[in-house]
């Protein structure tokens, strides 16, 4: 589930080979750190001199990301004279929440880890996993302004912050431009569902290796969050606002669920299929834009990064906008992520995990990523984006990633919803358990929308009551 970096720090001067082959093949040589440590930091650290710590790291879509984040890392550690211990986690293993907690209960977790708040954090704290980080949170507010607006709902729990927001998570939705011009069509900023899906049939070409659908429904965190993105459009919702009833079984859900479970079970939608995409994992889709055969897709904005930094021509022929609009929506309810900083409890280095959350977050240490990661790795806090001219002009796409970053929130469906809703360890763990996926493969094997969806609602009454919260 994670791998071993090495640590950072005093006496260390670069990776050692195990290091960089946890994080990809290391063929690109780390970047250098130029981030200089603030001096109230250092001033802070000073009685940590000779300290450790461990820290897990989120695996990014990058490998010149994660050793850029290992050369900010590094800088820390070397200023402040203490050794850093970074390894990565793969997220979207399934039992992340569950092994990190047995090493909490254990006595042996990380100091500090940052993983994607609406994902996790709200798991960890109802598990009693989490240190309060809100003078932490409340100090960087006064230097840098208010954190991206989702955090303020899936980080605080009863007024109390329980991740330190470090960096805003760009997600958006990505077309062939030149395939649709290719065929007369105008790319637009706003789509529904049912237009792009028309749109992706119309420009698929089996024969010329090209296919317009490119999202699979098997467990996947991509899967997941295109079945939950329409079916939140169509007016349907795991849960209550509140976080606490499933609300999942509802006829806006079978509507929603009807409606994709024909995109891979009529024929008439077969020419636009990729091959394999019933099996595809998560990164499957990404290296399906990268290879130039699919037509849309939609992703973090780890995709439209790499094809950026590696100059793959796809990145010129994209098209990105925001999410897809339902029978619900007259908008987008497209929220990013962003990735929180967690101090587990028991941290045998709290005090030195609290000062390198506040330094990663700044300008200087977070641009190496941001700029080895465009649009996945963006600003979490107001004043932070002013402060490189990168993160302002580094790519057309950011001044919508600002936007959403600082939206005002919620978003409601003509139907009464708003999103984002209550932040709920039941939700977390229903996404993280694979209900949706699983339901829509019941769909594809031939099961009626209807009773797939009465399947997963059982089966999500049932994780709510797992998580404290009986139906």
């Amino acid at each position: 589930m994670w791998s071993r970096r090495g640590f950072l720090g005093m006496g260390v001067g670069v990776l050692g080979a195990a290091g960089l082959a946890a994080c990809g093949d290391g063929s690109e040589s780390p970047p250098k750190a130029q981030a200089e440590v603030p001096k109230e930091l250092l001033d802070a650290a000073a009685a940590l001199k000779g300290s450790t710590m461990g820290m897990l790291s989120q695996k990014l879509y990058s490998t010149a990301a994660n050793e850029a984040l290992d050369a900010s890392i590094r800088k820390f550690a070397e200023s402040t004279g203490t050794k850093i211990e970074n390894s990565l986690v793969q997220a979207d293993a399934g039992d992340v929440v569950a092994k990190i907690d047995a090493e909490v209960k254990g006595g042996v977790a990380r100091d500090l880890a940052f993983m994607t708040d609406s994902r996790f954090v709200a798991q960890f704290q109802a598990l009693g996993d989490l240190e309060d980080v809100t003078d932490v949170v409340t100090a960087l507010t006064a230097k840098y302004g208010e954190p991206c607006a989702e955090a303020k709902n899936f980080c605080v729990f009863d007024g109390k912050w329980y991740a330190i927001p470090y960096h805003f998570i760009g997600i958006g939705s990505f077309l062939r431009k030149d395939w649709m011009q290719e065929k007369g069509i105008t790319p637009k900023d706003v789509y529904s569902w049912e237009e792009v899906r028309d749109v992706c049939l119309e420009i698929s070409d089996p024969g010329k290796r090209r296919f317009g659908w490119g999202m699979t429904v098997n467990r996947s965190g991509d899967g997941n969050g295109t079945i939950e993105a329409l079916i939140n459009s169509y007016g349907g919702a795991i849960a209550s606002n509140d976080g606490r009833k499933v609300t999942f079984d509802s006829p806006e859900t079978v509507q929603a669920v009807t409606f994709l479970g024909d995109i891979y079970t009529n024929p008439k939608y077969k020419p636009m299929l990729p091959p394999g995409v019933d099996s595809w994992t998560d990164t499957s889709n990404n290296e399906n834009w990268l290879a130039g055969v699919l037509g849309y897709t939609r992703n973090s904005f780890s995709v439209y990064a790499d094809s950026k930094t590696k100059k793959n021509p796809v990145y010129g022929n994209t098209h990105v906008f925001s999410d897809c609009i339902g029978p619900a929506t007259d908008k987008s309810l497209l929220l990013g992520q962003s990735q929180g900083f967690v101090v587990f409890k028991g941290a045998r280095n709290g005090a030195l995990a609290r000062l390198l959350a506040q330094y990663l977050i700044t300008a200087p240490a977070l641009v190496g990523v941001a700029v080895q990661a465009p649009g996945l790795a963006m600003p979490a806090w107001e004043k932070v984006w002013d402060a490189d001219p990168f993160f302002g002009s580094g790519d057309p796409a950011f001044p919508m990633l600002r936007t959403m970053s600082q939206q005002p929130l919620p978003l409601k469906t003509k139907n009464g919803l708003s999103f984002p809703q209550k932040a709920s360890a039941g939700q977390q763990a229903v996404v993280a358990a694979y209900v949706l996926t699983d339901m829509m493969q019941q769909v594809v094997q031939g099961a009626a929308p209807a009773q797939a969806v009465k399947d997963a609602h059982a089966k999500m009454v049932q994780i709510f009551s797992q998580q404290g919260l009986p139906q």
